[in-house]
């Protein structure tokens, strides 16, 4: 795609009252005697039941405090070092507020966004508008337990599937491409999405849950800046594409009474009005904000010998827009009744004939894992179905049916280095159909497959207090890359990063456009 010049970029700020709500929600839990504890993971599963009573326990406060230093490389060899660090940028941290007793637990986590204090500290101090706090609600939920059912409503990060990094079974949560640098922090990067979610744990290690989501939000990526991404901004495909139309309806008419030179030049005046308003056209993307827009899912899990599977069904909307445009050929024939004005280049079109179509497509998805210790590999496997409404392919504006499928292992190899590789892979059905103008076919012009490896090699030493790893992320069809390698020392509750982030290969790729937003980053963590 790359016709957008903005892509809908999302924030949930905290505000003061939220805090104060969940504060007065813990003091009325201890009112009525259930006591309060704390979760040690905000996302992990739980598997309590309200028939064993847990004791009282106090109101416990965690997280985090982190400086970071992350200069990018490039920057300085453009002679541009001052805008190579962000100093606003090099603080950040994490506060969690749980609770929890015999029947209900409690749990937020706010993010400290330091960039939005600056803005707050630029603007002046006004307490009135609360949209510059620098806390953002990360997470925001109430968990209840009634015998073997879990109950839990709010906003929420839920894993789904068995694989390590983004199989095709983790569809609940959109993803944070805004900046790429903790891109394999999974964790991190899902946003939080309000919804129910419940639980029943069946026995026997069995397990079935049904999520609903009112309404929806997609991947969130950059705007503008260094992280912008080329594929929402790039409308170098619409020119393509209105060239192609113009030139079969030019090939229709025969020879016209002029030059070809005059010819495009005519055209390019064309396409100049029809780009700078398409551009204005495009920023304005689909509320998803109503029930409309709902999504939800059901899952099991079970063990049966040494092997965990899982099944689901999810129903819900693909987290990437998709678009056609509307009204093309009303458009050229508008233009070429106009034949003595378009060749005195008096006229260039009309685009307010056109309807730009955005929209993100819904789908079912039906899908299977496994995951098993074979032979000393820990074994992982995903694979899912999904059925868009073009299921004959031949609709341009939505996107075709295609499988996904994910398999990956970890194993510990020779001179204790930790290997974790994992493949992802998608594969579009019905390739055939698809059309070759990427104005009429938003998949024109794209690979009917896409592949990812993820690489992942650690070693410890020092009684493990010092770690040494590198991540590789490999696209095999864009042809490029993003390399991770770190050094890691911990010791209680301090922990110091030393790490690096490269980007090669192709230069049109998902990850090879980045090439100049190479960095290294040295940073001190505080855990409490």
């Amino acid at each position: 795609m790359k016709t957008t010049k903005e892509i809908h970029h999302l924030y949930t700020p905290c505000t003061p009252w939220l805090i104060f709500f969940f504060m007065m929600s813990a003091a009325g839990l201890a009112a009525q005697d259930f006591g309060f504890g704390f979760d040690d993971e905000a996302g992990a599963e739980e598997t309590a039941s309200a028939s064993v009573s847990r004791p009282a326990s106090p109101v416990k406060v965690s997280g985090e405090i982190a400086v970071e230093l992350a200069p990018y490389v490039h920057d300085f060899d453009k002679g541009d070092g001052a805008q190579a660090i962000s100093y606003w940028d090099m603080v950040s941290g994490k506060l969690k507020l749980s609770a929890s007793g015999g029947n209900v637990d409690a749990y937020a986590a706010f993010n400290l966004s330091i960039p939005a204090f600056s803005e707050l500290w630029d603007r002046g101090p006004d307490l009135s508008d609360a949209s510059y706090t620098p806390l953002i609600m990360d997470e925001a939920y109430v968990r209840g337990f009634i015998g073997p059912v879990n109950i839990e409503a709010g906003l929420r990060k839920l894993s789904w599937g068995k694989a390590d990094s983004l199989g095709p079974l983790d569809v609940v949560n959109p993803l944070d491409y805004s900046d790429l640098r903790n891109i394999s922090d999974i964790q991190a990067i899902k946003i939080a999405r309000p919804m129910a979610h419940i639980t029943w744990n069946a026995g026997g290690f069995s397990k079935l849950e049904a999520v609903f989501i009112p309404n929806f939000a997609g991947h969130r990526f950059a705007r503008d800046g260094r992280w912008a991404a080329s594929q929402f901004s790039d409308m170098s495909s619409m020119e393509e594409g209105f060239s192609m139309i113009a030139a079969e309806k030019i090939a229709a008419m025969g020879t016209l009474p002029v030059d070809p030179a005059t010819i495009a030049s005519t055209f390019n005046g064309v396409k100049t009005n029809l780009m700078a308003n398409l551009g204005d056209n495009f920023v304005f993307f689909p509320s998803t904000g109503g029930l409309n827009y709902f999504q939800t899912g059901l899952r099991f899990t079970t063990t049966v010998g040494p092997v965990d599977i899982g099944a689901q069904y999810f129903y819900g909307n693909l987290f990437l827009p998709d678009f056609t445009v509307g009204g093309i050929d009303t458009f050229i024939n508008d233009l070429f009744e106009n034949i003595p004005d378009l060749l005195t280049l008096s006229y260039f079109g009309d685009p307010t004939l056109l309807s730009p179509q955005i929209k993100y497509n819904r789908y079912h998805q039906l899908g299977v894992d496994y995951a098993q210790v074979l032979f000393g590999f820990n074994l992982r496997a995903e694979f899912a179905v999904h059925l868009t409404e073009d299921l004959k392919g031949d609709d341009g504006s939505v996107r075709n049916p295609f499988i996904g499928w994910s398999l990956g292992f970890d194993r510990d190899l020779f001179w204790g280095i930790n290997a974790n590789i994992q493949c992802n892979e998608t594969v579009r059905l019905l390739d055939s159909k698809v059309g070759s103008n990427p104005i009429l076919d938003c998949e024109a012009g794209t690979d009917p497959t896409s592949t990812r490896f993820t690489v992942h090699l650690s070693k410890r030493f020092f009684r493990d207090e010092l770690e040494t790893k590198a991540t590789v992320i490999w696209d095999v069809e864009n042809n490029d890359c993003y390399v991770i390698p770190g050094l890691a020392w911990s010791i209680r509750d301090l922990a110091v990063d030393l790490s690096a982030g490269v980007f090669a290969g192709d230069e049109s790729g998902d990850l090879g456009q980045y090439w100049e937003n190479t960095f290294v980053k040295v940073g001190v963590k505080y855990s409490f």
